[in-house]
């Protein structure tokens, strides 16, 4: 089990105040990380944080927004300031404001969508990976929208695509200097940001009437893969696009 040990690693979580990306800062703290919590807010990161060290574990809040470059390099700062080094990477953070055909999509929504869930992981990794050393973990977290265009969630699909080729092109670099990436594609999970889905009695039937696993899923059930990759127990493991959708995909 040693394998899965995150003792003495620092982390950097994007999205990290609520839903898949709280609940990976929880295990990551758990497994013995020193995790940085970020979100946009610095009241939101502050307690998951404050939850976090409260229950034995170490972490700190940093604000950001993901689709500011400027406070994307104040998050490294803060984080080489605390603790000095930065071991894993995890772009949980997304954004999506537009639900409908992508040819009603406004360009100040695309480059919106673009900003935040395809060029904030770019610069957050370019800045990252000066302070990474062999056995450093990127993992990037995308969608089965990345993989199979969801309806009316166009643009959003098309940026997690994006970030699954990121990912690919990443690990092929990167990977000489023993700095693995892999991306999760998650399917639809139970959180705030898909909560126009999951709310909606008759379009939850209907999906996941078509779900091998016959239910939507939970939050805690993405940390079992984002621990794996974050470890060493995936040390032969980049590139990879790993699902769970519940079998979405299949």
């Amino acid at each position: 089990m040693s394998k899965f040990s995150l003792k003495d690693k620092v982390a950097i979580i994007t999205g990290a105040s609520k839903g898949i990306g709280e609940a990976m800062a929880s295990i990551y703290a758990a497994a013995g990380a020193k995790v940085v919590v970020s979100s946009r807010k610095q009241e939101a990161v502050d307690a998951v944080a404050e939850k976090i060290t409260e229950a034995g574990f170490e972490a700190i809040g940093v604000a950001c927004n993901t689709g500011d470059m400027v406070e994307i390099g104040n998050l490294i700062d803060k984080t080489l300031e605390v603790y000095g080094k930065i071991d894993i990477v995890v772009n949980n953070a997304a954004t999506n404001p537009v639900f409908g055909p992508v040819i009603q999509t406004d360009i100040a929504a695309f480059d919106k969508i673009m900003d935040v869930n395809v060029k904030g992981p770019f610069e957050l990794v370019k800045l990252s990976v000066p302070h990474m050393e062999a056995g450093g973990s990127i993992i990037n977290i995308s969608s089965v929208g990345g993989i199979s265009p969801e309806a009316h969630l166009g643009i959003y699909s098309v940026s997690k695509a994006a970030l699954i080729s990121l990912t690919k092109v990443m690990a092929k670099e990167l990977g000489p200097q023993g700095i693995r990436a892999n991306v999760i594609c998650p399917g639809l999970i139970k959180t705030k940001f898909s909560e126009a889905l999951w709310s909606n009695d008759d379009l939850t039937k209907k999906f996941v009437k078509h779900l091998p696993l016959q239910r939507i899923g939970e939050s805690d059930e993405i940390t079992g893969l984002a621990l794996f990759l974050a470890s060493e127990a995936s040390s032969y493991c980049t590139g990879g696009v790993y699902t769970a959708d519940g079998g979405f995909t299949i």
